[in-house]
């Protein structure tokens, strides 16, 4: 992407972070996230990215990245990347963070970098939450319950041309029963959003390590959630099918299937709606997972 002026106040913001000007800088659009994200050169040859919240004290972006933040200065891992510096002006805060745009971000996916994010998952879990982050199974649990959303109702999920009345009449019991018995709950840490977005592989000698961002979710609780939740992104993006990868699911796959089923139907949120496109691509592998361990019909409409 060619080089661009970030806005004004931003570069007299991150100047005064820094203690040395912004020379160029381009946007960094990849991703879901409504906040503001530039990759900055300064005068002084260092690169940082640029994270932006938006307009008031109480805007969703703003919290998000106080909760950001936070994570960054209590969670010490190689996964992690570094802070770099941090304003809260009570209206848009500014988080920059080490710039990773010369790393890959996936896909394209392979079995080394599949290994490398799945060694990062195990690090993940076995890592003791800072004692501020919250319980899943209490802070999520309604937000995933997607089925028993979809069987109030049913008209943005059968809009998706996926399935038809019959086929969820049917199988709406059993998708439910097992979304139920999904354990969310637990003492590691969990990243909550980890996707191809959120992670960067860095070349350290013959092997890539992952650093995975966007912290704002985090939380504590089961040790197999980012694993699981990571499963549906990566099939859809041409890695292995979820069921090559974990012999049972444990609930978890009716429990993700129902998330997207219940969202990817609804009205474009956030710009050019690509996190519709995102979670209906994510319902089309997490699906026919579900369906496979329950033993039910396939979901594709007559």
């Amino acid at each position: 992407m060619a080089q661009s002026s970030p806005p004004a106040e931003l570069s007299r913001r991150v100047a005064r972070l820094i203690g040395s000007d912004v020379e160029s800088g381009r946007p960094a659009p990849r991703g879901y996230t409504p906040a503001r994200r530039w990759s900055l050169t300064l005068a002084n040859g260092q690169r940082v990215f640029a994270k932006c919240g938006a307009d008031t004290q109480k805007s969703a972006v703003a919290t998000w990245l106080r909760h950001e933040r936070r994570a960054y200065e209590d969670i010490a891992a190689s996964f992690m990347p570094r802070l770099v510096g941090w304003d809260d002006d009570g209206h848009e805060p500014l988080l920059l963070l080490e710039d990773l745009s010369h790393g890959h971000w996936p896909p394209p996916w392979d079995s080394q970098r599949i290994a490398a994010v799945r060694a990062l998952i195990e690090q993940i879990a076995a890592l003791r939450p800072p004692a501020w982050a919250e319980d899943l199974e209490r802070r999520e649990r309604r937000h995933l319950s997607g089925w028993l959303r979809v069987r109030n109702d049913p008209d943005p999920f059968l809009s998706l041309g996926i399935a038809d009345e019959h086929w969820l009449d049917a199988c709406l019991p059993a998708l439910i029963g097992s979304a139920e018995s999904a354990r969310l709950t637990g003492d590691s840490l969990v990243h909550f959003d980890l996707r191809s977005d959120n992670l960067c592989l860095i070349r350290d000698g013959p092997r890539e390590l992952a650093i995975l961002v966007d912290w704002n979710w985090c939380g504590r609780g089961s040790a197999r959630f980012d694993l699981m939740s990571w499963l549906p992104s990566l099939h859809a993006e041409g890695g292995p099918a979820p069921w090559e990868v974990v012999d049972d699911s444990e609930g978890f796959a009716a429990l993700l299937s129902g998330y997207f089923a219940a969202q990817a139907g609804l009205p474009p949120a956030g710009a050019g709606g690509g996190g519709r496109q995102l979670q209906l691509a994510c319902l089309e592998a997490a699906l026919p997972w579900a369906t496979r361990e329950l033993g039910l019909p396939s979901a594709r409409a007559q």
